[in-house]
């Protein structure tokens, strides 16, 4: 079982700079983690890197689209007083990171990652056959690591990923959270949590150890996070020497699972850029009614006296999204009896998807206008962020013989 202390209760996410944010990243990434920044100690960052693994050969487009993307966060909610933003490049210690970790990781382990084979698949037109493109699963890792991150918000698709960070964590911890001594050191550390609290967490780790007791497990993790006289240190060696292990270096993360994005694009499948089925974050309204009016619809209704079945059309998906129960249930029979048309359908989702883009649109245009605004934001949170995974790397450094640096 993962142990990861209250104090590296964090959030990771990031996105790729490849081309203005759409709806489908809205209600499918940004919406979430407007809320999580209230919830957690949150890290959203520019994944520049990662944009590199596919986009290498026309790397224009990653510059172009790192402050847009900020802005486009700025602008959804994403607060710089609530989370830490920042430009991955920036913050180096991903990259050594990396390359210490793939000193200890199995080539298998990455060839065997689910997407490496499914977007190369998908991606025919690009060359991905590249110690890049294998490798940005563990670059994700270390994305994580570098930030003890104990949550990270994923789909479905990605918890392969996750799974992985916490086999590479997991080996790292085996490999060199043997520290000489440890037993000793966990041992002293066990005498400053005081009498009481000595006793109690080693009752607890034997009823772990011998019973298999997983509640006193979870009871002994709560013990050590609620310690104020144990250094940061002594609290990760007691978490591992909980478990029989090692000193936890890198804890393990917990996929965090986000709910499934309903964003239907303009011609029903998923939004996406390479679908060309779109609505920007920014984009003017009357452009977002002229989008929505040319949206195919049930192909059965010819003329507009035909019936048909909102099952059947794009447009009842964009219903389903943004309409309440009256208009729903007054789209359901008007189309089925031919009582509205087809334009008359698609009103309500023009209004609403314009209602809310506005104040997006509106606070876009603030931050676009004082770049040096948004400079500062993102100096500031390269700056945070750096510091966090300053420390992390000191330890790892440190525990891989590295630290005469």
């Amino acid at each position: 079982m993962s142990s990861v202390p209250a104090q590296h209760q964090r959030v990771l996410s990031g996105m790729r700079p490849t081309g203005l944010l759409h709806l489908g990243h809205y209600h499918g990434v940004l919406k979430n983690w407007v809320n999580l920044q209230h919830e957690f100690e949150c890290f959203f960052f520019v994944a520049d890197w990662h944009a590199l693994t596919t986009h290498y050969e026309d790397p224009r487009i990653i510059g172009e689209s790192t402050q847009d993307m900020v802005i486009d966060w700025l602008a959804a909610g994403v607060s710089p007083g609530a989370a830490k933003i920042f430009v991955q490049s920036r913050v180096p210690e991903h990259a050594e990171l990396h390359l210490l970790l793939s000193m200890i990781t199995p080539l298998g382990w990455l060839e065997r990652v689910p997407t490496y084979k499914d977007q190369q698949a998908e991606l025919k037109e690009k060359d991905l056959a590249t110690y890049g493109f294998l490798g940005y699963p563990l670059l994700q890792s270390a994305d994580i690591l570098v930030y003890k991150a104990g949550q990270v918000p994923v789909g479905e698709d990605q918890v392969a990923h996750v799974e992985l960070t916490r086999e590479v964590a997991r080996r790292f911890n085996h490999i060199y959270g043997r520290e000489p001594g440890f037993e000793e050191k966990a041992e002293a550390a066990i005498a400053k949590m005081g009498k009481k609290n000595a006793k109690l967490y080693r009752d607890l780790r034997r009823r772990y150890t011998e019973q298999g007791d997983g509640q006193a497990l979870d009871v002994a993790q709560a013990l050590l996070e609620s310690q104020q006289n144990i250094s940061l240190g002594d609290r990760e060696r007691l978490f591992g020497y909980l478990e029989g292990s090692g000193k936890i270096i890198l804890p393990e993360p917990q996929a965090l699972l986000t709910p499934a994005s309903k964003m239907p694009g303009l011609d029903g499948r998923k939004m996406s850029k390479s679908y060309r089925n779109t609505i920007s974050l920014r984009e003017d309204p009357d452009e977002v009614a002229k989008k929505l009016r040319t949206m195919p619809t049930d192909t059965n209704r010819v003329r507009r006296t035909d019936p048909g079945d909102p099952a059947r059309c794009p447009v009842w998906q964009l219903h389903e999204v943004y309409s309440d129960d009256s208009t729903k249930e007054w789209v359901q029979q008007g189309c089925k009896s031919a009582g509205i048309g087809c334009v008359d359908c698609k009103q309500p989702v023009i209004d609403a998807v314009v209602a809310e883009l506005k104040p997006i649109r509106e606070r876009a245009r603030e931050y676009t206008e004082d770049p040096s605004a948004v400079k500062a934001i993102i100096d500031e949170g390269c700056e945070a962020a750096r510091d966090v995974a300053k420390d992390t790397l000191e330890e790892v450094r440190k525990a891989m013989g590295l630290s005469q640096r």
